[in-house]
């Protein structure tokens, strides 16, 4: 146990003498602290020292502990802890184990009677710390503004550091791997991040095909209940033409089953395009991290515990646009219903399989290498 605490003690001791460690520390401490900056008045809104007037915009209209919540949703999360802060942090610990094991520079610690995937898990293990502190400084930044500037204590934000956390692993797994097996920093990080834009991608053409899966499936409902009405209407208009025959009926029962035969033509044209497409992306996620539904699980989580249900309400009801596939529509809140649904046991644990074969590959390619 003293040689692993060692082990870390040394880990973060070469962390901390990093330029990089510091710089990304300090930006995310001050990125938080610039939502200070901002402050609503009953007359609109200040930048500092400058005011901008306001009928839309104040304190009369949003409460100062849910406009600070806000900018934590909309900017903290979506735009600082899911993108640039992971980039930064990737790029600050890319290099761990290529430097770790360059010529020279492992061979104290091989002399040492300590396992080498002791060695490879200490150092992971402190490429996680770093990322950690990164975002715990965001986090108590960010709870201390919204406390004392917006009135509103939330300890519910304090999620954000093992979901994050956990997000972040997802890649920096596999930049280990890519670490461990060409000895570059460069390619670790270059590939790295070509991986993220693909799952990226990957989970965007996912969504979209349900999205359109979705709609498909809708049109094709909508047009079989037209299709069950106009039969209805077609056997009455037959009853009255048989009883009652005259020029008129006759000519309302032709309309409908021209109506009929319209509406039969345009339902075979909805017959399940989408689901195939949707099916072979689908079963391709499941063998991959899930970095996007892993920041929406924050988002779930952040807002049902931090009571941030105000500011998602606002989100939500700008969201009831609805989806067009030629003409045909779906609620976007039915597909949003459709991805909650998606379990957190499911989310979680297909990425840590990943997470955790990958890690094997890296930790075997680390310990049979001849140094």
């Amino acid at each position: 146990m003293s040689q692993t605490l060692a082990l870390l003690l040394d880990a973060y001791r070469d962390l901390n003498s990093r330029r990089m460690f510091w710089i990304v520390l300090i930006l995310s401490g001050l990125v938080a602290g610039s939502f200070a900056a901002i402050g609503l008045t009953p007359g609109g809104f200040e930048i500092f020292t400058w005011k901008f007037p306001s009928f839309f915009f104040n304190s009369r209209v949003v409460s100062p502990g849910e406009f600070y919540k806000s900018i934590f949703v909309s900017w903290g999360i979506n735009f600082w802890l899911s993108t640039i802060a992971t980039a930064l942090a990737l790029i600050s610990t890319a290099g761990l184990f290529p430097d770790f094991i360059a010529a020279g520079a492992i061979d104290l610690y091989l002399s040492k009677p300590i396992g080498r995937f002791r060695l490879f898990s200490t150092k992971y293990f402190c490429g996680l710390l770093f990322v950690a502190l990164q975002i715990g400084t965001f986090c108590i930044a960010s709870f201390l503004v919204i406390g004392i500037r917006g009135g509103a204590w939330e300890p519910g934000i304090f999620l954000a550091i093992p979901i994050v956390v956990l997000f972040f692993s997802y890649l920096f797994c596999f930049c280990v791997l890519i670490g461990v097996w060409t000895r570059s920093t460069v390619a670790a990080v270059l590939l790295t991040f070509l991986f993220w834009v693909g799952v990226v991608c990957l989970h965007t053409t996912e969504v979209t095909l349900l999205g359109l899966k979705l709609a498909d499936h809708a049109a094709a409902q909508r047009i079989d209940k037209e299709i069950v009405s106009t039969d209805r209407d077609i056997a009455r208009a037959e009853h009255i033409s048989s009883t009652q025959p005259t020029t008129r009926s006759s000519l309302e029962l032709a309309t409908l089953k021209s109506q009929l035969a319209q509406e039969q033509a345009n339902r075979s044209e909805h017959h399940g395009a989408f689901d195939r497409a949707h099916a072979m992306f689908y079963e391709a996620m499941i063998v991959l991290p899930k970095t996007s539904e892993t920041v929406d699980l924050l988002h779930r989580e952040l807002i049902s515990r931090a009571r941030l249900q105000e500011v998602a309400s606002d989100e939500d009801d700008s969201n009831q646009n609805r989806m067009d596939l030629n003409g045909n529509s779906v609620p976007v809140a039915e597909l949003q219903a459709e991805l909650r649904s998606r379990t957190v046991t499911w989310i979680i644990g297909t990425s840590l399989g990943f997470e955790a074969v990958t890690l094997c590959l890296a930790a075997w390619i680390f310990s049979r290498r001849d140094y």
